[in-house]
């Protein structure tokens, strides 16, 4: 998911990843601040993100029946 992640929100540095990656607020702060978004912008937009990751798992499931 990280790659997809990358795509979506190029700024993210791996190195910061095993800090940042556990902690959802942390990781919020951390996206808002590398893409220069408020953190409610950086809050929506994983929600967005996360969203359209779940669609995308539930469509592949449902074709691999």
């Amino acid at each position: 998911m990280y790659a997809r992640a990358k795509r979506r929100f190029p700024n993210l540095r791996d190195r910061d990843m095993d800090a940042v990656g556990r902690d959802r607020a942390q990781f919020e702060a951390y996206l808002a601040e590398r893409h220069h978004l408020t953190v409610n912008e950086a809050h929506e937009e994983l929600e967005d993100f996360l969203f359209t990751e779940a669609l995308t798992r539930e469509v592949t499931k449902h074709l691999g029946k």
